[in-house]
């Protein structure tokens, strides 16, 4: 991807960097390491479906992920596609009871 379209697609997540256009990265935040343990389980669930594993450091209340595509040693659209997920588990996480779907 050009630098361009990193900047396009990245408008459309929130919270997100591509530090030197070659990679995503985000630090999602938890009142605990159990919570944030199972954010860790749910997008190693995912990554495992898709074949598409990023680099997650747990550490308590803390959660970084960085996302790219090995293969090219860059970003594709389904990168950000795989960001966006990310962002859905966490949410889905932290909904208030009674309106999870």
């Amino acid at each position: 991807m050009s630098p361009e379209d990193v900047k396009v697609y990245l408008r459309q997540l929130k919270g997100w960097e591509a530090p030197g256009d070659t990679q995503l990265c985000k630090t999602y935040h938890f009142p605990d390491f159990k919570t944030a343990l199972s954010f860790v389980d749910a997008i190693g669930a995912m990554a495992e479906e898709q074949n598409h594993h990023p680099d997650v450091y747990l550490a308590w209340g803390v959660v970084r992920v960085e996302i790219w595509t090995h293969k090219i040693d860059g970003l594709t659209e389904s990168d950000f596609v795989f960001a966006a997920k990310c962002d859905r588990i966490y949410d889905g996480m932290h909904a208030a009871p009674g309106k999870r779907h």
